[in-house]
């Protein structure tokens, strides 16, 4: 499975990642921090720092979506859709210093670990 290798690549880097479901966790997390830091940059006209900012959050994005599993079903194909629609809009935001387009990506990605904290705790409490 996709996901294991996507864990396995992250734990040998990093010891302290308890699950697969952390490691989801910790991506989603990651892609809001790294657009905190690409805004941040482009108030201070850095272009070098967004642009590196901005690779950051392409890269995890680009996992998430190598690691969709299309055997689980409808989720999947939507969450591929939302992920490649996320992408778009942070090449947009490199492409034309947009921190609007941060904002937007932002927007998911927060909804999306609430939901993805939510369901994986009932999951780890069941």
């Amino acid at each position: 499975m996709q996901t294991n290798l996507a864990y396995n690549t992250y734990a040998q880097n990093n010891i302290g990642v308890e699950s697969p479901e952390k490691l989801i966790q910790m991506m989603y997390e990651g892609i809001l921090r790294f657009n905190m830091q690409a805004k941040r940059s482009i108030s201070s006209n850095d272009i070098e720092r967004r642009t590196y900012w901005i690779n950051r959050s392409n890269a995890v994005l680009t996992e998430l979506i190598n690691i969709l599993d299309y055997n689980q079903g409808d989720i999947t194909h939507y969450l591929s859709g939302l992920y490649t629609y996320q992408l778009r809009l942070l090449v947009e935001a490199n492409l034309y210093n947009d921190s609007t387009k941060l904002d937007e990506v932002s927007q998911v990605f927060k909804g999306l670990l609430e939901a993805w904290k939510e369901s994986t705790n009932v999951v780890n409490q069941a």
